[in-house]
């Protein structure tokens, strides 16, 4: 093989996290061309819906899937949060990079802490989770859906649209934005997205490129991401639901917490377990038992 073919969403976060798999690829492996190939997909041609109403589950991934089953790409990059936990068959995850910041983070002009902003304040948001649990937190708020990527979605706060924005404080990271962070959200006031801060490097199962690929593998953050997958597959969610989960790997071990809560953030269900790093699916599906066991099925069944 002479020539690799990344398959990418055409965003800046997108662009970003796809040259930095092309250029870790070519400094491994200089005598390889690897190129990028840019896919538009139903959730960038659609900006101005609702991502359910879009058709929720695969919507920023489905084209660039089709693309990797016709073999028109080789790999495919994504942000892990938006690919579904059942993959198409002839698919596989072929590596999951190092995790970056999987935190929430509030980002505002005034400078003004959550805790700090006046009742009424206007926080913007696509995410039916950061909504649920913002507003569990301080009802007082007004939560308005806004969506775009990272940079419209600034230009629209700078514009005077929204006092405040939740934005996944990797996304600003990797795009050289982080100066816009106000405040990193605790798990207790905003747990994150199950696989937010990760990569996939998606492929063929043909076992081609498994090889080329493993030295970007990092063990943790596939450990991590592995358990909150498994608790979302088991949950029967998509990635735009209000589910949030936060798994970490220490040595040998795997510590996890999960939230299920109504968009109202009237009801919410929290649990947390610990257990084997090699367990991790398992522990995934266990603590969705136990949010089951609370009532989470019934949310979700209202959303």
């Amino acid at each position: 093989m002479n020539r690799v073919r990344i398959g990418s969403r055409g965003s800046a976060l997108a662009l970003a996290q796809s040259t930095w798999v092309k250029q870790r690829i070519e400094g491994r492996y200089p005598d390889l061309r690897v190129e990028l190939s840019i896919i538009k997909t139903r959730g960038d041609r659609f900006v101005d819906r609702p991502i359910a109403a879009v058709g929720g589950k695969g919507v920023f991934t489905k084209e660039i899937e089709d693309a990797l089953l016709n073999h028109t790409i080789d790999l495919a990059v994504h942000s892990m949060k938006d690919l579904p936990t059942a993959l198409p068959a002839g698919l596989e995850i072929a590596a999951v990079p190092a995790r970056e910041d999987a935190r929430d983070a509030l980002v505002t002009n005034s400078g003004l802490k959550l805790a700090e902003l006046a009742r009424g304040a206007r926080i913007a948001t696509g995410s039916l989770r950061r909504q649920a649990q913002l507003l569990h937190h301080r009802a007082d708020l007004v939560v308005t859906p806004m969506r775009g990527n990272v940079d419209t979605r600034l230009r629209k706060l700078d514009d005077g649209e929204a006092d405040g924005l939740i934005m996944a404080a990797a996304g600003l990271k990797r795009i050289g934005r982080a100066e816009r962070i106000g405040e990193f959200l605790p798990d207790e006031v905003c747990l994150s997205a199950v696989a937010q801060g990760a990569l996939a490097i998606e492929g063929r199962d043909d076992g081609v490129l498994g090889d080329l690929l493993s030295f970007l593998h990092d063990a943790a953050s596939a450990a991590e991401t592995a358990a909150e997958r498994a608790l979302l597959r088991r949950l029967s969610g998509g990635c735009h639901v209000p589910i949030g989960a936060r798994a970490r790997a220490a040595g040998r071990s795997l510590e996890m917490a999960a939230v299920v809560a109504s968009p109202d953030g009237a009801t919410l269900c929290k649990a947390k377990l610990a257990g084997r790093i090699e367990d991790a699916e398992t522990l995934g599906e266990r603590l969705a038992e136990a949010l089951l066991q609370q009532g989470a099925d019934k949310i979700l069944a209202a959303c």
